[in-house]
């Protein structure tokens, strides 16, 4: 098993490389494709749908061929996404492999979260999502690289990542017999070990705090998605830095969702999910104020301060789902959380990219607090509804 969880890790760094790649190549690929600045929202809400949509169903792929066989299938099929975006001559191409793109992302999100949950504790979980970390900070990196070269562009950028996703799909290969045999050995048939007819989706979907546990995570996202898409032209917009700056200053707030959960993971054993969710929302306030502070581009910390909150919310509620609602329907229950998730988030995204565009970047931080406030609530309504269904 540790070697299949050293390949895990590994594949959540390939689940992380495309994440930020849009956001940091977009101050300079929308004026290359003719197409205004607040497309990026749809162009996010795309990927979003498709990753969404895979995430719904991927509890009836894993059942069937597998975590492992959908891992490496998914990987393939996001490494074509990129390759495909990075030739495209015009937005309407663009938007056609960013499709593959997104329906490659889901599986692979849905079904490593759900393993990792069932076979391992929750310190594994966050250092799992810490890796994704090491791939949304990356990325960034690589890209600004070509942005500030003379004769590379955002292209080249996408064809990196694409080369590292084969690679990272390669290291799946080499444990795929062993992880196969390793699902084969668990059953999970009900939590009380009699065998039960299965739940139908609407069934399994309004369980008892089910609905307001998947709203707390689609909150989270909302958050992440805008800091992620719009972090960049927030930059570029109100402090008039240079496009490759602004990709640096990304880089600093997914490397505090790396750290963040880098620290969650050597204290999650003895905190618990609940804890580090509440403490990394708390967290994540401070870095929203900071980042409202009026001291110039200093205040641009706050994105560092806000990932490192952010870093254990996220890994902690999907590694909690077995907890809260059994593990007979988690593989569901974590793809109904993923879908669900990614619809509200990049909705919101959408939202704020229009309306920002229309008013002006400056809104960024007094949003964040608004989403904030409404994932503490969402999160403290849903442990008292599942506490109420204990009893």
């Amino acid at each position: 098993m540790i070697t299949i969880l050293i390949v895990i890790y590994v594949v959540f760094i390939s689940l992380g490389l495309p994440d930020s790649l849009l956001g940091v190549a977009w101050p300079v690929l929308h004026g290359e494709m003719n197409v205004p600045e607040s497309f990026a929202s749809v162009m996010s809400i795309i990927i979003g749908v498709c990753t969404g949509g895979v995430s719904f169903v991927s509890g009836t792929l894993i059942r069937k061929f597998g975590t492992a066989r959908v891992t490496l299938v998914s990987i393939l099929v996001t490494a074509f996404g990129l390759v495909g975006i990075s030739f495209s001559p015009n937005i309407v191409l663009m938007l056609i492999f960013s499709i593959i793109l997104g329906y490659g992302a889901g599986a692979i999100d849905t079904g490593v979260n759900n393993f990792v949950s069932l076979h391992y504790n929750a310190s594994h979980m966050n250092f799992l999502h810490c890796f994704w970390g090491v791939g949304v900070t990356v990325s960034p990196m690589i890209m600004s690289l070509f942005l500030n070269g003379e004769t590379g562009s955002w292209r080249n950028g996408y064809r990196v990542v694409a080369l590292l996703q084969v690679i990272i799909a390669l290291s799946v290969v080499a444990v795929m017999r062993k992880w196969i045999n390793a699902e084969k050995n668990t059953v999970v048939n009900s939590d009380d070990g009699e065998v039960k007819e299965d739940k139908g989706f609407f069934e399994i979907i309004k369980m008892k705090g089910v609905p307001v546990s998947i709203l707390s995570l689609g909150l989270y996202c909302s958050m992440e998605f805008i800091c992620g898409t719009w972090g960049a032209t927030y930059v570029v917009n109100v402090f008039a830095l240079d496009p490759a700056v602004a990709a640096k200053w990304v880089s600093l707030y997914y490397a505090g969702i790396m750290l963040g959960r880098l620290v969650s993971g050597i204290v999650a054993t003895k905190l618990g999910d609940n804890k580090l969710i509440k403490l990394g929302i708390a967290f994540s306030v401070v870095g929203v104020g900071v980042l409202l502070l009026p001291i110039g581009k200093i205040s641009l910390v706050g994105f560092l301060l806000m990932g490192f909150g952010f870093g254990p919310v996220f890994p902690s509620v999907l590694h909690n789902i077995p907890e809260r609602f059994g593990a007979r329907y988690s593989a569901d229950i974590t793809g109904f959380h993923m879908g669900g998730a990614y619809a509200i988030g990049f909705s919101s995204q959408l939202i704020y990219g229009f309306v920002a565009t229309a008013t002006t970047f400056k809104i960024t931080g007094f949003v964040l607090l608004a989403f904030c406030a409404g994932l503490f609530l969402a999160n403290m309504t849903a442990l008292k509804q599942i506490e109420q269904k204990k009893k």
